[in-house]
């Protein structure tokens, strides 16, 4: 798992609470009604009489908190007392030395080449699109790209504090409403929720006619979320999940050699019976694999490494047909060498 350090206040979070086209665009979680500000909360403005406790929602830390807590696992005392959610929000000073020491196992391919796909096509429209980012406390990567990007409205939410959260959100029910969004970007996320298809249903509900959307999820990848991972997809897995997308592009982010490292990191691990023992023998599996990583900038975009690869990602538009992609042509779509 992640972890974060570092305050809340390094995010910005006047670019949504101070903008009136960002504001009106916030929906309540719980019944879909328009959003007032009243100080430090935020109310449901669609009905008075259902102005109850569970139609008023806190901004803390700068963040709106917009979390039905019916459709969550989390709560919204986690936020307003600041609780360590998926990620760990500080961690020791020698934690955070051992991190930086040991060699990184992974590379993420094409992501930086995908959001730039990503953004060429939001800018052909003009205007200044908005795009959410969904798992957006600290820049993805590649997202440096939009992030740079004058062009481009980022709205970052997750279910954690970090440096650049600016909306706290449960992507089960986005609080967004409807056809309002250009783009949504769903890196590393869509593993670590209770209901994948839920949330997608929910990026597609939001995204206008043509809005694109950009995923990456993991394959061939052990458990890093702790509780909090759940799925994995292969290539033809991932396009069912977005079959009511028009597909633009596809493949792996993070190649076989990278799966190879990670299966044989946590291998080793496996032999330790406690943490610290566990910690130290995946150092040394980081050690002795993490040159593997380096092969899958050769082998990246072969068609065996769809069918092994550590990571994958998915770039498409919203169809304006609620008629989805026929399994019998998803079948015929497999790319892979088996």
């Amino acid at each position: 798992m992640n972890s974060l350090n570092g305050s809340t206040s390094d995010n910005n979070p006047s670019l949504l609470l101070g903008n009136p086209r960002l504001m009106s665009l916030l929906r309540c979680p719980v019944c879909g009604g328009p959003l007032a500000r009243q100080g430090e909360v935020l109310t449901c403005d669609a009905d008075a009489e259902r102005r109850t406790e569970a139609h008023r929602f806190p901004v803390a830390f700068g963040c709106p908190v917009l979390i039905d807590e019916s459709r969550s696992v989390y709560a919204i005392e986690d936020f307003t007392g600041r609780r360590d959610t998926f990620f760990a929000l500080d961690l020791p000073w020698w934690r955070r030395l051992g991190r930086a020491l040991i060699p990184k196992i992974g590379v993420n391919i094409h992501a930086a080449r995908n959001i730039r796909g990503f953004a060429r096509r939001l800018n052909r429209e003009g205007g200044t699109p908005l795009v959410l980012v969904i798992g957006g406390s600290v820049l993805g990567e590649g997202m440096h790209i939009l992030a740079a990007d004058a062009t481009v409205q980022l709205i970052e939410s997750d279910v954690s504090f970090g440096p650049r959260t600016q909306l706290i959100a449960d992507s089960h029910v986005l609080p967004f409403a409807d056809d309002s969004l250009d783009g949504i970007v769903v890196q590393a996320v869509l593993e670590h929720v209770l209901d994948p298809l839920q949330c997608v249903r929910e990026i597609r509900r939001v995204l206008r006619p043509g809005g694109l959307v950009y995923a990456e999820i993991p394959f061939m990848q052990p458990v890093h979320g702790g509780r909090y991972d759940f799925t994995r997809y292969t290539d033809l897995g991932l396009r069912r999940l977005f079959r009511h997308f028009n597909h633009i592009d596809s493949g792996a982010t993070c190649g076989t050699g990278m799966a190879l490292a990670w299966s044989a990191q946590y291998f080793l691990a496996s032999f330790a019976r406690g943490t610290a023992a566990r910690r130290v023998l995946s150092a040394i599996a980081a050690y002795l694999t993490f040159y593997l990583k380096y092969f899958d900038r050769w082998l990246i975009d072969r068609a065996g490494t769809l069918d092994g690869a550590s990571g994958l990602f998915f770039l498409g538009a919203k169809s304006g047909s609620e008629i989805p992609l026929d399994d019998r042509i998803l079948l015929a779509s497999y790319r892979g060498a088996l």
